[in-house]
């Protein structure tokens, strides 16, 4: 048996059958909300097939990284980093903006989102910065060192990236936080850091938001607090308020699937959706209304399970890179989850993040499996140890992999 087919047996399959029913399910789900769309010139009828290509794109990059050793990212995390920052500066340079953001740039006749590579990046820098840095260099053991160093390193492309597109920057900050909590930084720093960034939250609502961005917060404010006579159910609130009654009203179960073109449209995302979107960005809306709130939570219940049993491989890392690694994914995973599916109940803004392994989306489906792979890899390497054992005259030592 091969060292590489044992590796392949030793993939995490319960991790691989929950990711499964989850890819599954979102392709079903993109089917219901955009199959009858069939005389939209955009193909928007065939996303479904669009979304299998995607996936299998993205598999070999799921096998690929999970077969491979993640102890590259020692060596790699800053080429990496850097390729990060130069498709978010190709990006302001030359992004298309769509609907107010600029966050897609064209490669080959393909629109690419260069904030997910940059997150990618960015995920697998904080993990050499708080785990590898303090054993190479004992300086780097301060925890305000690592903190700057860590923040910096985040703080240029979540910054580049929340001036055209305040979703995917804002995912940065669950990131960088469960990575410092993960990274052993005292909690009186991290509380500082918390309490320090409420007092700036102000600032960056009334001076670097964009009026339609501040527009959305105003919406989902007035919503919650019940203050529909302040909705602008023709403008920023349009989406908002359908797609709250849409969840309001297919209650325990559903107003059910409907795969092929109905006449009597009974369903409010067939025609109040934007047709763009509804398979993207609102698709937990339309999940909601065909399923219902036993729908809702049987995805919720899959996407916890997936998340608990990233945690789970990360108890079992064998150093604190790998443990990094697979922290910082989950939290990305977690704060899309958590952002999508709120603001398609209207209790968050709309900022449109995609909901991993069920919106429709080639750039982030590639990365999210590649980093599916990375969990992958820290589960089956879990086992090699970085220290090697050799003996010499009845005596034994110890030697890095480093050092081989």
């Amino acid at each position: 048996m091969t060292p590489l087919f044992k590796k392949f047996l030793g993939i995490n399959w319960i991790l691989i059958i929950t990711m499964a029913g989850l890819l599954t399910f979102g392709v079903y789900a993109i089917f219901n909300a955009s199959s009858f769309r069939t005389d939209s010139p955009l193909g928007l009828a065939t996303k479904w097939k669009d979304q299998i290509t995607w996936i299998g794109i993205g598999l070999p990059f799921l096998l690929g990284a999970a077969l491979v050793d993640y102890k590259w990212i020692r060596w790699a995390c800053i080429p990496v980093y850097l390729a990060g920052l130069g498709g978010l500066i190709y990006l302001q340079l030359f992004g298309i903006e769509v609907k107010g953001n600029k966050a897609w740039i064209y490669i080959a006749g393909q629109s690419v989102q260069p904030s997910q590579f940059a997150i990618m990046a960015g995920i697998i820098m904080l993990a050499v910065v708080f785990g590898e840095l303090p054993r190479i260099w004992p300086v780097f053991r301060r925890p305000w060192l690592r903190i700057m160093v860590g923040g910096l390193l985040a703080g240029i492309p979540a910054g580049m990236v929340i001036k055209e597109d305040l979703g995917s920057g804002l995912v940065w900050g669950p990131v960088f936080l469960s990575m410092l909590i993960a990274g052993s930084i005292p909690f009186r720093y991290i509380i500082t850091m918390i309490l320090s960034a409420l007092c700036v939250i102000p600032i960056l609502y009334f001076f670097i938001l964009k009026p339609y961005q501040q527009a959305r917060i105003d919406t989902t404010w007035y919503l919650l607090t019940n203050q529909l006579e302040k909705v602008d159910t023709r403008g920023d609130g349009w989406v908002p308020t359908y797609v709250q009654t849409a969840v309001a009203s297919a209650g325990f179960e559903g107003k059910g699937p409907l795969s092929e073109k109905v006449t009597d449209q009974r369903t409010i995302h067939r025609m109040f959706f934007p047709e763009t979107e509804a398979h993207s960005d609102f698709i937990f809306g339309v999940i909601c209304e065909e399923f219902g709130f036993r729908g809702a939570i049987l995805l919720l219940s899959g996407i916890a399970l997936l998340l608990l049993q990233c945690i789970f491989v990360a108890f079992y890392s064998r150093d604190q890179v790998g443990r990094l690694l697979v922290v910082g994914i989950t939290a990305m995973i977690f704060a899309h989850t958590f952002q999508n599916a709120g603001m398609n109940l209207s209790m968050l803004p709309v900022i449109g993040l995609p909901m991993p392994f069920i919106s429709y989306g080639g750039t982030f489906m590639i990365v999210t499996l590649f980093l599916m792979g990375m969990i992958q890899s820290v589960w089956v390497h879990r086992n090699t140890s970085s220290v090697k054992k050799s003996t010499s005259g009845g005596r034994e030592s110890r030697q890095s992999d480093d050092e081989d």
